[in-house]
């Protein structure tokens, strides 16, 4: 258990680290896979109360904490591993995008407390868990959930539940609607849903911003390097891979953000059902990139994964591809 920080949100992992409680919190309470727009109103919502219980408390400390309560691993990787979702988001990227979340200069959450995810926690007594952890080890004063908050062992507590047993201790809940953006609900498996599709824009729509891969540059079989085409070959560390083709990206590395395309498959032209891979070629750029993280930012998929009759054939269509994907992200395609 330790203390870490990122940009100005504080990070706790695990409530035992908390050598005290936080002043007054207004704690947000989730898994937050992806940190899609529905979860960003909940950071925004605990942001609020935070600052309306400051103002109404003349003489008082200052503000009380915007906080948020997640859990690592997912619960669904231990209760049911077999049937848990492949997450949007990997748990240090997570924490990146909750600590950035809010107008500039003005994140919405000060705290992450990051709660160890066991068998243990899950057969505790929804009761025991606003007791002894929502309020005695976090002191919470406010909490915000989403409409289908669920806890406790065998899932028993809701909304309801938490709300009459957050009254005991003087605690306020706010349960927040769904998010909807053009008439569709912002929700982690919505997003999902548009990704394995290769759907990049209804992804973007749900997020907030592009659906990205990240991943350390390894070597690969060199093959684009031999077109005159030289690719990045990325060890993806996220769960989730869109469905596979050609995309459209933007890449960040160094500093920089590049204009890319983005291969994600098993290149069928040199090889027969071979292993899935994820190679960026960066658009103007001409750099040694191995050993460092590059991320992606995938804006649209160009065309799918094709099989051609040998390396010319593949060139010229790659050719193609970096056309299209220089105009539409030049036309401000993406975010």
């Amino acid at each position: 258990m330790r203390i870490t920080a990122l940009a100005t949100m504080l990070i706790v992992h695990g409530t035992r680290a908390l050598a005290r409680p936080l002043r007054s919190p207004a704690i947000a309470i989730g898994n937050f896979d992806g940190v899609h727009l529905g979860h960003q109103r909940l950071f925004e919502r605990a942001r609020a109360i935070a600052d309306a219980q400051a103002a109404g408390s003349s003489g008082g400390p200052g503000p009380g904490h915007a906080a948020v309560l997640t859990f690592e691993p997912h619960p669904a990787k231990v209760l049911a591993p077999a049937l848990a979702p492949r997450l949007i988001t990997t748990p240090a990227r997570k924490l990146t995008l909750m600590a950035a979340a809010g107008p500039p200069g003005r994140p919405y959450l000060d705290v992450c407390v990051v709660e160890p995810f066991t068998r243990e926690l899950s057969e505790l007594a929804p009761e025991a868990f606003v007791d002894d952890i929502l309020v005695g080890a976090l002191g919470a004063r406010a909490l915000i959930v989403g409409h289908d908050f669920s806890f406790g062992k065998a899932r028993r507590g809701d909304p309801a539940l938490l709300a009459a047993r957050a009254a005991v201790h003087g605690v306020s809940l706010e349960v927040v609607p769904p998010v909807s953006v053009d008439g569709m609900v912002a929700s982690s498996t919505k997003v999902r849903e548009f990704v394995l599709e290769g759907r990049m824009d209804g992804a973007r729509l749900l997020l907030g911003r592009d659906f990205s891969l990240s991943g350390e540059v390894v070597r690969g079989a060199g093959r684009g390097r031999g077109l005159g085409i030289p690719t990045a070959n990325l060890r993806v560390r996220e769960e989730l891979l869109p469905l596979t083709g050609v995309y459209a990206a933007r890449a960040h590395a160094g500093g920089a953000v590049h204009e890319a395309v983005v291969n994600i498959g098993s290149n069928p032209t040199f090889v027969l059902e071979g292993a899935l891979s994820v190679e960026a070629h960066l658009l103007a750029f001409d750099g040694d990139l191995y050993g460092e993280v590059l991320i992606v930012d995938l804006v649209q998929r160009l065309r799918g994964e094709e099989r051609f009759p040998g390396a010319e054939a593949l060139k010229t269509q790659i050719g193609h591809d970096i056309q299209r994907a220089r105009e539409l992200l030049r036309a401000g395609g993406g975010t």
